[in-house]
């Protein structure tokens, strides 16, 4: 990876880790965990993703792991959404914003690491985009006991792989990074919200 390359990517995946971070804090406040719940909660939500996207492209130590930064980043910001919550509970789609935003930012950067590695493997750049998208929010509703998010609700693994095959056109047309990047959020991000807001739903069987 080029310096700017990597710099980009390391912003953006702050960006995803703290807007999933608030989303595993939020979960775990609404579920009456103490201060300790709340934290591991976030910190689960924030980086569990990224660390199983490394596993699969062969990375070790996963990059969440080998520095401290998203640790330190899950804890502040659970530390805040915690003394904070008696303020924003009241502002009901908190949840579905951060959520939305953090698919966005983390299906484009799961994409972008994959495609530095291994720019020719197609499956293993979508598989890497999707995994770092809602791996993991799936850990957070397990550990609270809810059906995740990704199998039951709206319009939402569809937007992260309308989000990653954007990605791949975009570079296959040598495209400007930067473009690809805002492109990709903001659809991935758009996509997902407009289906909260709509109530698409992906066909179920009637019971």
């Amino acid at each position: 990876m080029d310096t700017s390359f990597s710099i980009i990517i390391f912003i953006l995946d702050l960006f995803g880790t703290a807007a999933f971070a608030v989303t595993g804090a939020l979960r775990a406040i609404e579920h009456k965990y103490d201060i300790v719940g709340v934290i591991i909660l976030a910190t689960v939500t924030g980086i569990l993703g990224g660390v199983m996207r490394d596993a699969i492209l062969g990375i070790f130590p996963p990059h969440n792991f080998s520095d401290t930064i998203h640790i330190v980043l899950t804890t502040i910001t659970a530390i805040i959404i915690f003394y904070l919550y008696q303020r924003i509970k009241k502002y009901e789609n908190l949840f579905n914003i951060f959520d939305a935003v953090g698919l966005g930012v983390f299906t484009f950067t799961g994409a972008s690491i994959a495609y530095s590695l291994y720019s020719t493997n197609v499956v293993l750049i979508v598989i890497s985009s999707l995994v770092t998208a809602f791996g993991g929010g799936i850990l957070r509703d397990v550990l609270v006991r809810e059906p995740p998010i990704v199998f039951t609700k709206e319009v939402y693994a569809v937007a992260s792989f309308i989000g990653v095959i954007i990605f791949l056109i975009m570079v296959n047309l040598k495209l400007q990074f930067e473009y690809t990047a805002i492109v990709v959020i903001f659809v991935t991000t758009g996509i997902r919200l407009i289906s909260i807001k709509l109530h698409w739903n992906l066909p179920k069987v009637k019971t």
